[in-house]
């Protein structure tokens, strides 16, 4: 069952010894959840800095022939290049930026109609620090794109609390997992599982972590199920996906 949340308030946490690292950002609409890697093309528009049609054959050399990437359209007088790709925008970025020019996402969209999106920055006192796009590819899918840096190298579970208090921690003021059903804990694939539990994600050795997920119970259209105010996003430990 799909559940929609309204926009609110959402914070990253992450316990580190007795620290607590909390980085705040606005999501305009979405439940969050995941069932599976993306492997569906979306669009990247770039703005990439440009003078000349040498700098747009050096783009073009970085894209053309890359797993995952097909360029559509370079325009050196807007600085503008158009990627349709199944990367993380992260990874398309990074290709780019290979070639020593400075690259900036300006948009993100899919193949069919306008759906929905929203972006969701991270930032505030301590490292973490990220951003989260989200795209209603269809009715029935949500991609989900997201880069994370600041975190120790390894899985970091993601989950939904019921509540937005940040006073304390995600363990005594953010309440429960999000469970509005009252199913039992579980994996992001799993039938049955909270809300909340959206599995794990990976930082590497240099503490970023890189996903792109599609997700069949997020919603990113208004009127849906339910409609959910302030809830903390927390990011913790490995989830092990003990069911129950």
């Amino acid at each position: 069952m799909a559940v929609t949340l309204s926009s609110r308030l959402i914070s990253v946490s992450r316990k580190l010894g007795n620290a607590l690292i909390k980085s705040v950002f606005i999501a305009q609409a979405a439940n969050l959840g995941h069932d599976m890697d993306s492997d569906r093309p979306t669009k990247l528009e770039f703005a990439v800095q440009m003078t000349c049609e040498s700098c747009a054959e050096k783009v073009r050399a970085a894209l053309e022939g890359k797993p995952g990437v097909k360029l559509v359209s370079i325009d050196v007088g807007k600085e503008e290049v158009l990627v349709e790709s199944s990367l993380t925008s992260t990874e398309v970025q990074a290709l780019i930026e290979s070639t020593g020019r400075r690259a900036v996402l300006k948009g993100i969209g899919g193949s069919e109609q306008d759906l929905g999106a929203a972006v969701a920055m991270l930032a505030g006192a301590g490292s973490i620090q990220g951003v989260v796009r989200f795209l209603q590819l269809s009715e029935e899918h949500c991609l989900i794109d997201g880069t994370v840096d600041g975190l120790e190298p390894g899985p970091h579970g993601l989950h939904i609390h019921t509540l937005g208090d940040l006073t304390r921690d995600c363990l005594r003021s953010c309440g429960e997992h999000y469970n509005p059903f009252s199913n039992q804990h579980g994996g992001p694939a799993d039938s049955e599982r909270h809300v909340g539990d959206l599995g794990n994600i990976v930082a590497g050795p240099d503490g970023r972590a890189s996903f792109r997920l599609e997700d069949n119970q997020v919603k990113l259209m208004q009127g849906r199920t339910t409609s959910v105010g302030a809830v903390t996003l927390c990011l913790n430990r490995r989830e092990t996906l003990v069911k129950g």
